[in-house]
């Protein structure tokens, strides 16, 4: 249904293979598609406007990442992220992210650690105007600039993938003032180890950090009201 004038089919095929998996992907993580919902070829391919081959290819590779179940003679069920997937990502990504972001102290540079600066005054301020979706999308590119200056695609690769797949429960988290200024406290913290050139504190702090968001991630409040085990 999709048409492309000029360029490479190849290339544009799996642009557009790509980009319709990362909308159902987005819509499951998001919630939009229930644990246990059927994924519907025809109506997800009318609504895109796509034909049903990248919706099908999307969904087999939704299946390889767990996020939905093919089940004979039911379909395609979503089985999106429960509360134990949670505590496994945040538990993987205690161990990594501090590696992450000692390799990002080691090739930082001095208008990269400007552009952190910026990020956590701006986060500071929203603070202070109560502006929690400011506050998220900081948070995000903090943690993504880290990646981006660690220098290592796998890395980033696996830690943006767990930071995707928890985003409801990180909304979740920062919408409260007491853990959203603990989180801006840690940013600084590991900032300030940063341009001390300390790369063991810089990767203890992280790691750190990551444990503290977790203990208010996996709790069970957060979790029952975003009704992820239903």
């Amino acid at each position: 249904m999709s048409s492309y004038v000029g360029g490479n089919e190849v290339s544009d095929n799996y642009s557009l293979r790509g980009r319709v998996f990362n909308r159902i992907r987005e819509d499951i993580l998001r919630g939009r598609y229930k644990q246990n919902e059927a994924l519907i070829e025809v109506k997800i391919s009318e609504e895109l406007g796509v034909s049903r081959t990248p919706v099908r290819e999307a969904i087999r590779q939704l299946e390889l990442e767990g996020l939905v179940t093919s089940i004979p003679n039911k379909g395609v069920i979503v089985s999106g992220i429960n509360s134990k997937d949670i505590e496994d990502i945040y538990a993987i990504r205690s161990l990594i992210e501090g590696l992450s972001a000692k390799w990002a102290a080691q090739n930082i540079t001095t208008e990269q650690i400007e552009e952190l600066e910026e990020i956590v005054y701006l986060s500071e301020f929203h603070l202070s105007k109560n502006h929690l979706e400011q506050l998220y999308e900081l948070d995000n590119r903090f943690h993504e600039k880290l990646y981006d200056v660690s220098n290592s695609k796998i890395l980033r690769h696996v830690l943006s993938d767990f930071h995707h797949y928890v985003q409801r429960v990180r909304k979740a988290s920062l919408s409260s003032y007491e853990r959203a200024e603990k989180s801006i406290l840690e940013h600084k913290n590991i900032l300030e180890a940063i341009r001390e050139g300390n790369y063991l504190k810089v990767e203890a702090l992280t790691n750190e950090h990551i444990i503290n968001t977790s203990k208010n991630v996996v709790d069970k409040k957060i979790m029952e009201n975003l009704k992820l085990d239903e």
